[in-house]
């Protein structure tokens, strides 16, 4: 088998074919085998963090200020300058943190796709060397070129601009995270490789993916917590579509010592 980055060289010079069908009609199939397991452990997780969270801010500002003006001002004063730069650092971090979780879920897709078994701790699969660090700093990256471009223009007061770019970032980088863990390329590569998959077929992997966030948003209709079980619709579609591009290997750990995470 070829390697990713050859592959990702073939790609490169001959581009690759996508059939829109297909691909979501394999990640249904796939969703259907993650649905409920995956449901159940975004319930948990989500139902900690709002807890682990709530504690936090009560802990640090006292129960006394949350109280219906505090929501209200959260509502109508929107974070500026330095608040605004601070927010976005640690959205960031947070969300870098967060992707090797995520990234489980792809895992996990994998282990459906091939009928090989998968529980709670497949979604950490990730938190571990080399993925790790591969993970999180190419995350923090583009979480901090998005962020900092919003910044920007929310600064200059056309947010509307920074919006469209950070969709169009966010396009472009979608194939990072299963590049890293399905690839084994590191940070660099992983954002050139996506870069390059996804500016061959742009229009198809855009609709796939409104359609899986279609998909995911009926969760919120009747009762809210259902959209922990159509979100994993998402992680279904961007399996399917990485593995109608490239071929899926064990990446063997043992190859991945010594290298560095960059380069």
């Amino acid at each position: 088998m070829k390697s990713t980055l050859n592959q990702i060289e073939d790609i490169k010079n001959n581009g690759y074919s996508l059939d829109f069908s297909n691909v979501f009609n394999h990640a249904f199939e796939n969703y259907k085998k993650i649905a409920v397991y995956a449901g159940l452990i975004l319930l948990v997780v989500s139902i900690l963090c709002f807890f682990l969270g709530g504690g936090i801010l009560v802990a640090l500002y006292g129960a006394e200020h949350f109280n219906k003006e505090f929501f209200e001002s959260l509502q109508h004063n929107q974070p500026q300058g330095t608040t605004l730069l601070i927010y976005t650092l640690v959205i960031t971090f947070i969300t870098a943190l967060m992707t090797p979780f995520t990234a489980g879920f792809l895992k996990m897709a994998d282990s459906a796709d091939k009928d090989e078994a998968f529980n709670f701790s497949t979604v950490f699969t990730y938190y571990k060397a080399p993925y790790f660090s591969r993970l999180f700093i190419t995350a923090l990256l583009i979480g901090l070129i998005s962020g900092g471009i919003s910044v920007v223009f929310n600064l200059i007061g056309i947010p509307a601009i920074d919006s469209i770019i950070a969709i169009i970032i966010s396009l472009f980088t979608s194939m990072t995270v299963p590049l890293i863990v399905f690839g084994n390329l590191n940070v660099t590569d992983s954002i050139r490789s996506s870069i390059i998959i996804v500016g061959k077929q742009p229009l198809v992997i855009a609709l796939l993916f409104i359609v899986a966030g279609i998909g995911a948003a009926i969760g919120f209709i009747g009762c809210c917590i259902g959209v922990v079980f159509t979100i994993p619709i998402t992680y279904s579609v961007k399996y399917a579509i990485y593995s109608a591009i490239l071929e899926i290997d064990n990446p063997d750990s043992i190859d991945a010592i010594g290298q560095s995470d960059l380069e």
